[in-house]
């Protein structure tokens, strides 16, 4: 019989009181393991987050992807002298920077845009602002623990807490809304976790936190643009890595502006004003311990694609297995028609992407996305989610250019559905597909609303896909795949020489 569910225990933070240094008592007394123990459900899902974005970030720099190996190979140029407590990259044993770390590695398992997606979205609380945000930023705990010399079981306890920050603040104030980057919010976890970690008070964690908003806000400049650029996929390391900096200046003194979500000229009240004069504009609740954290509501991406694409991704592979003989002919699709949500619609059916030159924006074209997995249906005959489960290669040059890829995406054409569908997301992914077939007459998927890999999915064997997607991704990076799952898998167990040496592997070349 499965062990009850542990009870939720939770800490608010008024937004009448300095939220800042309540973030910093909060991130000391949770990584010291002064509260209550996350529940092993909890634990067992951070794992699978963790390891997934553990074969992103290997595969993303043996495969030679540009900003993760040149930052790579930046914070290499800052090794430390031999003996000295530094932080690792990928694949080395050469200790360097803490921050240069940080940047090397979030900016590796963030490549791909496949780890996981939050989106913002509580209704128990009634906290549904609805912000983006991804599990980019587990390297800031291995990195500050390998710096300060922690253990195992500490280093998980930081990257649940990062999880937990931002995910919590996701829930309660849209970045999105005012063109401000997803990223501070991790940015801010970033601040709070590593200053625990490293032993920082709260005195410095407000400063780091102050410092960090009032001079590193990152706007959505970073995801416009005809075509995308390494920005994209960097955006969680540059803004982690200045939150490193501001944690470390902090600890040598310098003080930064206290109080910076009540501040009425900083990013949270300048952009929404509270209410009452003196307060922040919401109020910030946190688990500490038990089976409610932010994690449990967080989503998988089953291969690369937008995750505002997994409803389009489902669909399609819905109508497959319904209707074999659609692999018969790919001339047979006269049009296929996806109606989703904003801003999704905003985002991936912006017809700047419709015809993509780089990975950076095909991943963010649902046109793209939609032709590129027919087009692997009708070359392989698959119809499961495992078999045409999109990868690295189907982003490279010889993918953007094949002519059936591109025959099928000028069939496409992507719909707003309107308020009916807007309504349903956050809680969902609003999407439905109808296909005009020349011989099977008009093919209708329905309304997909959780899909594979959705927290709230129930059908999908996510633990078999993850680890489908594990062996595809980690074998384009090292050659032992069982000796990387192991390394990163039971991380609550590992010693401090374990952490020390967590990235003292080979990678393919």
């Amino acid at each position: 019989m499965p062990a009850a569910p542990s009870p939720p225990l939770y800490r608010t933070l008024p937004r009448n009181e300095n939220q800042a240094r309540g973030l910093g008592q909060y991130a000391i007394d949770f990584v010291s393991g002064r509260a209550p123990p996350p529940s092993p459900g909890v634990l067992m899902r951070l794992e699978q987050f963790f390891l997934d974005s553990a074969a992103c970030g290997v595969s993303a720099i043996a495969l030679g992807t540009r900003a993760p190996n040149l930052l790579r190979a930046e914070a290499l140029d800052y090794a430390l002298p031999a003996g000295t407590r530094g932080a690792t990259c990928f694949g080395s044993n050469v200790a360097v920077r803490l921050e240069k770390a940080v940047a090397a590695n979030c900016a590796a398992v963030r490549e791909w845009d496949s780890n996981g997606t939050n989106f913002g979205y509580d209704p128990a609380r009634g906290n549904t602002a609805g912000e983006f945000g991804h599990n980019d930023f587990y390297p800031v705990a291995i990195a500050a623990a390998q710096h300060a010399g922690l253990d195992g079981r500490q280093t998980v306890l930081g990257m649940l807490a990062i999880d937990e920050i931002r995910g919590r603040l996701a829930e309660v104030f849209s970045l999105k809304t005012h063109k401000i980057d997803h990223v501070v919010h991790g940015a801010i976890a970033t601040a709070a976790v590593c200053g625990a970690l490293l032993g920082a008070t709260v005195d410095q964690i407000e400063s780091a936190i102050g410092l960090l908003v009032a001079h590193y806000v990152p706007f959505r400049a970073i995801r416009a643009g005809k075509q995308l650029s390494d920005s994209k996929g960097a955006s969680a390391a540059i803004s982690a890595e200045a939150a490193v900096l501001c944690v470390q200046r902090a600890m040598r003194g310098f003080v930064g502006p206290a109080d910076v979500f009540r501040n009425p000229e900083a990013l949270f009240c300048l952009f929404e004003p509270p209410q009452r004069k003196g307060e922040s504009p919401f109020d910030l609740t946190l688990t500490t311990g038990g089976d409610d954290f932010a994690i449990l509501g967080m989503h998988f991406k089953l291969g690369l694609y937008e995750h505002q694409s997994a409803g389009a991704i489902q669909a399609v592979i819905d109508l497959l297995k319904k209707h074999s003989e659609l692999l018969a002919d790919p001339n047979h699709i006269q049009s296929l028609s996806v109606t989703i949500y904003e801003p999704a619609f905003g985002i991936i059916a912006d017809p700047a992407k419709r015809g993509p030159r780089t990975r950076q924006s095909a991943d963010h074209s649902l046109p793209y996305i939609v032709a590129r997995l027919l087009a692997k249906a009708f070359q392989t005959r698959e119809t499961s989610w495992e078999g045409l489960m999109l990868m690295p290669e189907d982003y490279d040059d010889s993918a953007l250019n094949d002519p059936l890829t591109r025959r099928l995406i000028e069939k496409i054409e992507v719909r707003h559905g309107g308020p009916e569908y807007d309504a349903k997301y956050p809680d969902g992914i609003p999407t439905s597909v109808v296909m005009d077939h020349a011989k099977l007459g008009q093919l209708e998927s329905g309304l997909v609303m959780y899909p594979a890999g959705h927290t709230r999915n129930r059908t999908a064997d996510v633990e078999h896909l993850l680890s489908v997607k594990f062996n595809r991704l980690a074998a384009l990076g090292v050659f032992d795949l069982e000796a990387l799952r192991t390394r990163f898998t039971r991380m609550e167990s590992k010693s401090l020489s374990d952490i020390a040496a967590l990235h003292d592997f080979s990678l393919r070349e």
